[in-house]
């Protein structure tokens, strides 16, 4: 019996008392997942992201495990909920234009010292005094640097359009604006490095186009790791008391972690391994995190159909944004359908020993958005269901 097909007895047996669909996380793979992270990082904390996440109970998991320290959440308003849930290191990842949050932000002492904004324009400055509201509390600052990649003179861009912040003396600049002005603090720099961290270097059957992405992002981490120091030392100037330096991602870990400038790594995604993951040649992990259909028609020889399972993730649309059949190994979706709405069918030899009632499990491409479709998530030790605990939907929350 190969490993995977021992997952799926175990699996299966774990929930067999319950009705598909449903979502697992398989606790022995996550922490083995988290233990390889802090290897990984040697020695620098890793700052848990929350939207790779999006269960309190589990996030609570990891941050019990030595080498991990903080959350890196995604809006304001969850932010606010998990510093008044008893988190007390939260580093919002994106600026946020949410005026109640920052009123309620700045008129609260726990929440003020438990949560920092993230800015990249003296603009957010004036939003976040306006929405002020009477609040007086300081309101801790991180600043987020631009990462990408510029070639040719900069005409030839490589990484994620976030912020405009690219330079040491543009971050400088605004740390000084920060630090001028009343009512703020300015704590931290914050730099994901997207394309390196967020970018599988082996792509399964395009050799060439796997090279090329090696070779870009060696480059990449030498460009930025010079000019990540550059901007650690020029904002250090201004901000002596500087806190953090945040940088990294999953995919990079090991490489962000050995920056001198970075004191903390972020990652998130690496807890659960979703199939984006399954490209890098730096790491690899175990699949965590899976959710069932069941099977409700068998068509034809070699097909059945499960219900539901259409979850694409976020990013530009593709193949690569679907989820995956993963249990039992060898099916595949129908190229005119894909995965529905209400219904996936599905082709391979192995549907023909599948039966009505029957679990398919599929990974999902991404870690959180999983949690986006589920109330709960079924934590799986061996072969049994040892506890179940709420995702944020699960409690009411679907921040974004």
């Amino acid at each position: 019996m190969t490993v995977r097909a021992a997952d799926r007895a175990r699996y299966d047996r774990a929930t067999e008392h319950l009705d598909a669909p449903l979502a697992i996380v398989d606790l022995e793979a996550f922490d083995a997942n988290a233990d390889d992270l802090v290897r990984r990082a040697g020695g620098k904390p890793i700052r848990v992201a929350s939207k790779s996440v999006r269960c309190r109970a589990l996030l609570e998991r990891v941050l019990a495990k030595d080498g991990f320290a903080g959350i890196m959440s995604f809006t304001l308003a969850e932010s606010l909920w998990l510093a008044r849930s008893g988190f007390d290191d939260i580093l919002l990842a994106y600026p946020s234009a949410d005026r109640a949050a920052f009123a309620e932000l700045a008129s609260d002492p726990k929440l003020a010292a438990a949560v920092t904004v993230m800015i990249d324009d003296v603009a957010q400055l004036d939003l976040i005094d306006a929405a002020r509201d009477g609040g007086t509390e300081p309101v801790r600052v991180c600043l987020e640097l631009d990462t990408s990649l510029k070639l040719l003179g900069g005409r030839l861009r490589v990484g994620a359009l976030r912020s405009p912040l690219h330079s040491p003396a543009q971050v400088a600049e605004v740390a000084r604006a920060v630090v001028r002005r009343p009512g703020f603090k300015l704590v931290g720099i914050m730099a994901y490095e997207g394309h390196v961290a967020g970018v599988g270097d082996a792509v399964a059957g395009r050799p060439f186009r796997s090279r090329a992405i090696r070779l870009m992002q060696a480059t990449a981490r030498r460009e930025l790791a010079e000019r990540r120091a550059a901007v650690v030392r020029a904002v250090r100037a201004v901000a002596p008391d500087l806190e953090y330096v945040n940088g990294g991602g999953t995919g990079s870990v090991q490489h962000t972690a050995a920056e001198e400038a970075v004191t903390e790594i972020a990652a998130g995604s690496g807890l659960y391994v979703p199939r984006l993951f399954d490209n890098y040649t730096s790491f690899s992990g175990r699949p965590a995190a899976l959710f069932a259909q069941p099977v409700v028609r068998r068509p034809g020889v070699g097909v059945v159909t499960v219900l539901g399972g259409g979850y694409p993730a976020s990013g530009a649309a593709g193949p690569d944004r679907l989820p995956v059949p993963y249990l039992p190994e060898g099916l595949r979706y129908d190229p005119q359908e894909g995965p529905g709405e209400v219904q996936t069918p599905l082709l391979g030899s192995p549907a023909d020993d599948l039966l009505i009632g029957d679990k398919v499990w599929f990974r999902h491409a991404k870690a959180g958005e999983l949690c986006e479709r589920f109330d709960v998530l079924h934590l799986v030790e061996g072969d049994t269901v040892t506890a179940t605990v709420p995702t944020y939907r699960g409690e009411g929350h679907t921040f974004l």
